[in-house]
């Protein structure tokens, strides 16, 4: 498996230098990384019992095959992998559980208030509230043991091991994961680009929120209202903020720090959606927002994987610790240099139903009881904080050029 895994890796670095790719620095980078994703992930869907025969087979596909072709297939790998794991969370929470049970009830039902919320949105809002599926009373810590059980491994928060003050929590992998393997989810508030004003602190989001987080497409997810999950399976309407502590900026201090806190004015957030959804808090695998840059002579060994999931999979809803603001509602934008306009032509739907379009962390290599690092590339166009040592200078300017 060693050597197949080598073979792996040398055609991740020669695809990756590929002439095939977009002129458009940005777009290059967008497509070396679905190049990368393609091969782990793949390589991670042959298993164990793979030969060299297989490995093969994918590095060729990897050189061959489209970029949209390549995307479809690292959707459906991290979604066979997502599947896995939800389906292994409910039956240990809910091994006695009928499935087919209703997702929702009318309030004349369940006896339930209208909610000042729902009034300040409107009566839709509140036609139909979310049921909260009875689970066993396990804490968090029991269902990430089991988790580990079943699956061989887990995720534990506790001080990062980077040798500098700033380091703080960082995120730690319990137990074995292969590579290709979704080590995490990134929870929290899911902001498309036609609701960035209504992004806390907007227009300086980043002045004392450090878990902020950004698609190629364009959408943000605020891990900041998440913190660090609960001990519940309950509705989230994603205005519930447990207590953080929050991490400026190096580069906004003084009176620019000032400045900007008396200038961020973010809309009214009256545009949340439809209430809530269930999620459970106490999913061990939603801290992908804890992972920490890799401290100079260290390599990355986990890496963003963008992750569309499809709401027509009901019974797993329950487990993608993210909120869409603004509901269901699409509001197609494009995109020209750094700003974001409405598109009033016709919209090109992608796939076959609506997505939550969230991230995960994928594994770029076999990790065993350790920390696991994210590469942030940070753009290079504002000054640095001083523990960031780039990994690689020219991927950091492509993925902002």
């Amino acid at each position: 498996m060693a050597f197949l895994f080598h073979k792996f890796q040398e055609a991740v670095k020669s695809l990756a230098k590929s002439r095939a790719f977009a002129r458009d620095p940005r777009h290059l980078q967008f497509e070396a990384d679905v190049n990368r994703l393609f091969l782990y992930t793949s390589y991670n869907r042959l298993g164990k019992n793979a030969d060299e025969k297989d490995a093969d087979e994918i590095i060729e596909m990897g050189s061959k095959a489209s970029v949209s072709d390549q995307q479809r297939q690292v959707q459906e790998n991290v979604h066979f992998q997502i599947k896995n794991i939800s389906q292994t969370m409910d039956s240990i929470l809910r091994p006695d559980t009928d499935r087919n049970t209703p997702n929702s009830v009318p309030d004349s039902q369940n006896g339930s208030r209208r909610s000042g919320l729902s009034f300040a949105i409107g009566s839709s809002a509140s036609a139909n509230k979310p049921v909260v599926p009875a689970t066993r009373p396990l804490s968090h810590r029991e269902l990430s043991q089991s988790l580990r059980d079943s699956i061989g491994y887990t995720l534990e928060i506790k001080q990062s091991q980077i040798p500098h003050k700033a380091a703080g929590r960082g995120l730690f992998l319990s137990g074995e994961a292969e590579v290709g393997s979704v080590l995490a989810f990134y929870p929290g508030v899911i902001y498309s680009p036609a609701y960035y004003r209504y992004i806390p602190g907007y227009p300086r989001i980043d002045a004392s929120n450090s878990y902020l987080i950004t698609r190629y497409d364009g959408i943000v997810i605020n891990a900041q209202p998440w913190g660090v999950g609960g001990e519940t399976r309950e509705v989230w309407d994603g205005y519930s903020q447990p207590e953080y502590e929050p991490n400026p900026s190096e580069y906004i201090e003084g009176r620019s720090d000032r400045m900007w806190r008396m200038l961020s004015k973010p809309l009214e957030d009256a545009r949340r959606g439809d209430g809530g959804d269930v999620v459970e808090w106490r999913n061990p695998l939603a801290f992908g927002h804890f992972a920490n840059h890799p401290p100079k002579g260290t390599t990355p060994n986990a890496m963003v994987c963008p992750y569309d999931f499809p709401l027509s999979e009901k019974d797993m809803r329950v487990y993608i610790p993210n909120l869409v603001f603004g509901g269901e509602e699409s509001v197609a934008m494009k995109r020209f240099g750094t700003f974001w306009f409405k598109s009033w032509g016709s919209r090109d739907q992608e796939g076959d139903g609506p997505v939550i379009k969230t991230l995960v962390l994928v594994a770029t290599r076999a990790l065993c009881d350790e920390e696991v690092f994210l590469n942030y590339r940070l753009s290079n166009s504002k000054r640095r904080p001083e523990w960031y040592t780039p990994v690689d200078e020219e991927e950091d300017r492509r993925r902002w050029g």
